[in-house]
C-alpha cells in the first residue's frame, strides 16, 4: 500500500471512529451545537432586516424615471417647487406621453402620525400628494382593493405596506388629516417598493390642507427611455429659470439605504459577541473529547498512525457538530424570519418604511460558512494539543 493511500486510510479509520462515538458525549455536543444554532439565528435574523430593507429601496427606483427636486435639497422634505417649474419639466424633451399629455406627476409629501397594529405606539406615516398619472410614471403601482383617489375629492389610497403596519387604514375607514376627514377607498401595491408603505391622495387637496398654495416638493418623470436621461437632465440644469437637481428615481432611493449599513453592522457585531460564547464551548467540547479518547489517541499513535490523522479527525469532528447547529440555525430562521413583515425609520424622511425580512440562500450560506468557521477555530486547539500529547503518559492515564 502506497504511503498517501495508507495516510488517507488512517484519517477515514480515526475520524470515522470520533464521529460514532459522538453519542457518548452527546451532552457537550448538543450544547456546542445549540450554541451555534443561536449565533446563527441571530446573524441570520438581524441580517434578513438589512436584506429586506435594502430590496425595498432599491426594488422601488427606476432608470427611465427621473426624479427633480430643488437643488441643494437633501430630501423631498426640504425641496420646494413652484407650479411653473412643474409646467417647464413638462416641456422638456424625452418624457414619455400618452393621450393626456407628458406622464409626470409633480408632488407633496408631507407625515402624519398613526398608530402600529404591534405596538399602539404612533408611528411617522408618509403621505404624498400625487397628480393622475403617478401610477403610470412609476410602473409598478396597482390598485388591489377598492378603487382609485378621484381629483379634487379627500380620498386617499393606501400601500398595502402602511395597510399592513398601522391601524385604523382599512378601505371605508376615514381619517383625520389636518382640518378634515379622509375616507379611504383604495389599496395598492408596488411589487414590494417603498411606495407601499405610503398614503397617497390628490396633491391638490393636499396642497389646500397644508396651505401650501400651488407649491411641489419634487417632480417625477417618466422618460421614453433611460438613455434619455442625460439630455432630460442637462436641458433642466442648463435652463435658468430653473434652480433644480436631477437624479435617477433609482439613484433617488440607493441614497435612502445608508441605514442599511447601521443594520448590518449591529448584526455582525450582536453575532461577533455570540460567537465568542459559542467558540468558547466549542473548544471545551472538543477538549473534553480528546481528554475521552486519550488512551485510544495515543493507541493508535503507537501502533503507527501519524499526528496528522488525529489533527485531521479532531477537527472533522469538531466541523460536524459546528455544521449540525449551523443547519438547525439556519433552517430555524428561515422559518421564523422569511417574510416576516414590519417597518422602521428611513432617516432621509424621517418616516416609516414597511418591508418584510428576506433570507436569501446567500445569507443562509454564509451563516453556516460562520458556523464553521467557529468549529474550525474552536476544534484547531484541542487537534493539536491531541497530537502533541506524550503517547507514554496518555497511555498510563484511565
Amino acid at each position: 500500500m502506497s504511503s498517501a493511500s495508507n495516510w488517507l486510510s488512517q484519517v477515514f479509520s480515526v475520524t470515522s471512529f470520533g464521529i460514532r462515538t459522538l453519542p457518548e458525549r452527546k451532552g457537550s455536543a448538543l450544547t456546542t451545537a445549540i450554541g451555534i444554532a443561536g449565533v446563527t439565528v441571530v446573524f441570520v435574523g438581524v441580517m434578513s432586516i438589512a436584506v429586506g430593507l435594502r430590496s425595498t429601496l432599491m426594488s422601488s427606483g427606476r432608470d427611465d424615471v427621473a426624479f427633480v427636486t430643488r437643488r441643494g435639497a437633501d430630501s423631498e422634505m426640504t425641496s420646494i417647487l413652484t407650479r411653473d417649474d412643474s409646467r417647464i419639466v413638462g416641456d422638456v424633451a424625452g418624457i414619455a406621453r400618452n393621450d393626456k399629455g407628458p406622464l409626470l406627476s409633480s408632488e407633496l409629501f408631507v407625515i402624519i402620525n398613526l398608530p402600529k397594529r404591534s405596538t399602539g405606539s404612533d408611528a411617522n406615516v408618509p403621505l404624498r400628494g400625487v397628480e393622475g398619472p403617478a401610477s403610470e410614471v412609476r410602473g409598478n403601482v396597482k390598485i388591489v382593493a377598492g378603487r382609485q383617489i378621484e381629483p379634487g375629492r379627500t380620498e386617499l389610497i393606501v400601500g398595502a405596506g402602511a395597510a399592513r403596519e398601522f391601524s385604523g387604514l382599512e378601505i371605508g375607514r376615514k381619517i383625520r388629516v389636518g382640518k378634515n376627514d379622509w375616507d379611504i377607498v383604495g389599496i395598492f401595491t408596488a411589487e414590494g417598493g417603498v411606495a407601499e408603505s405610503e398614503i397617497w391622495t390628490d396633491a391638490a387637496v393636499l396642497q389646500g390642507a397644508y396651505q401650501r398654495g400651488t407649491s411641489y416638493q419634487s417632480v417625477q418623470a417618466r422618460l421614453v427611455s433611460a438613455d434619455k436621461f442625460d439630455a432630460f437632465k442637462d436641458a433642466l440644469t442648463a435652463n435658468p429659470q430653473l434652480t433644480v437637481d436631477v437624479v435617477r428615481q433609482k439613484d433617488f432611493f440607493a441614497k435612502q439605504s445608508a441605514n442599511v449599513g447601521l443594520i448590518a453592522t449591529i448584526g455582525v457585531f450582536i453575532a461577533a459577541m455570540m460567537s465568542l460564547g459559542a467558540l468558547f464551548g466549542a473548544v471545551n467540547t472538543m477538549y473534553s473529547a480528546v481528554a475521552a479518547r486519550g488512551r485510544e489517541i495515543a493507541t493508535l499513535r503507537a501502533l503507527g498512525f501519524g499526528a496528522s490523522p488525529v489533527i485531521i479527525s479532531v477537527l472533522v469532528e469538531s466541523l460536524f457538530v459546528a455544521l449540525l447547529g449551523g443547519v438547525i440555525g439556519a433552517a430555524a430562521a428561515f422559518i421564523a424570519f422569511d417574510g416576516m413583515t414590519t417597518s422602521t425609520m428611513n432617516f432621509q424622511t424621517f418616516s416609516q418604511v414597511a418591508f418584510a425580512f428576506r433570507v436569501t440562500p446567500w445569507l443562509l450560506g454564509l451563516a453556516i460558512g460562520i458556523a464553521l468557521l467557529i468549529g474550525f477555530i474552536g476544534g484547531l486547539f484541542p487537534a493539536l494539543a491531541a497530537a502533541r500529547a506524550p503517547i507514554a503518559i496518555s497511555l498510563r492515564e484511565t
